[in-house]
C-alpha cells in the first residue's frame, strides 16, 4: 500500500500559481490606471482590490511559485504583492505622526519601483512575448508616473494612466492564456 501511495505522490500534478498572480496584479493595475488616466476616482474599490487581489492573491502566488523553485515569479509576485500593500498604506497614513507622502516622496518611490521593474524586465527575455510585454510597459508606467510626480505635469500622469491599464490588460491576458492553454492541452492563447 505504501508503494501505491508514493507512486500517487510522485505523480501529484503541481498546479501553476502564476495565473493567480498574473490576475491579481492585471486587475489591480487595470483599475487604478483608470484613476491614473482620470476615468474614475480613486476609492474604496481600488484600495479593496489593492488588498485583496493585488495584494493577497499576488504574495500567495509568489510564495508557491518559490516552493515550486522558481525564483523569479517567487520575487515579482510577492514583491509587487507587498507592493500594492505598501501603496494602501501609503494612501492611508495610519501612522499619523509620520508625515504624509508628499509628490516627491512618492515619485523616488515609483522610481525605485521602476528600476527594480526594468531589472525584472532583463529577466523576462528568457520568457514568453506576453510576459515581456507585461513587464516592459510596467517599467514604462513606473518610470511615467515617477516622472510625473517630480515634474507635476499633469498630462504625464494621464498618459501613464493609459500606459497602466495597457500593462495591467497585457498581464490578464497572460494570465487568462495561461488557464487556457492548460485547459485545453495545447496553445490556444498565443503568448509568444
Amino acid at each position: 500500500m505504501s508503494e501505491q501511495n508514493n507512486a500517487t505522490i510522485q505523480t501529484e500534478k503541481k498546479s501553476n500559481p502564476g495565473p493567480l498572480g498574473l490576475l491579481g496584479f492585471g486587475m489591480t493595475t487595470v483599475l487604478l490606471n483608470l484613476h491614473n488616466a482620470g476615468i474614475i476616482e480613486l476609492s474604496v474599490v481600488i484600495v479593496a482590490m489593492g488588498f485583496a487581489l493585488g495584494g493577497l492573491a499576488q504574495i500567495i502566488a509568489g510564495i508557491f511559485e518559490m516552493k515550486h523553485g522558481n525564483t523569479f515569479a517567487g520575487t515579482a509576485f510577492t514583491a509587487y504583492g507587498l507592493f500594492w500593500w505598501s501603496l494602501i498604506f501609503i494612501w492611508a497614513n495610519p501612522a499619523k505622526e509620520i508625515a504624509p507622502a508628499d509628490a516627491t516622496s512618492l515619485a523616488f518611490y515609483l522610481l525605485l519601483w521602476g528600476v527594480f521593474t526594468l531589472c525584472m524586465f532583463i529577466g523576462t527575455l528568457r520568457h514568453n512575448r506576453a510576459t515581456q510585454v507585461v513587464f516592459l510597459s510596467l517599467t514604462v508606467l513606473f518610470f511615467g508616473l515617477s516622472l510625473g510626480d517630480f515634474t507635476g505635469v499633469e498630462q504625464i500622469h494621464l498618459a501613464s494612466g493609459w500606459i497602466g491599464i495597457f500593462c495591467g490588460a497585457s498581464a490578464i491576458y497572460n494570465a487568462m492564456g495561461q488557464v487556457i492553454n492548460e485547459e485545453f492541452g495545447k496553445a490556444v492563447v498565443p503568448l509568444g
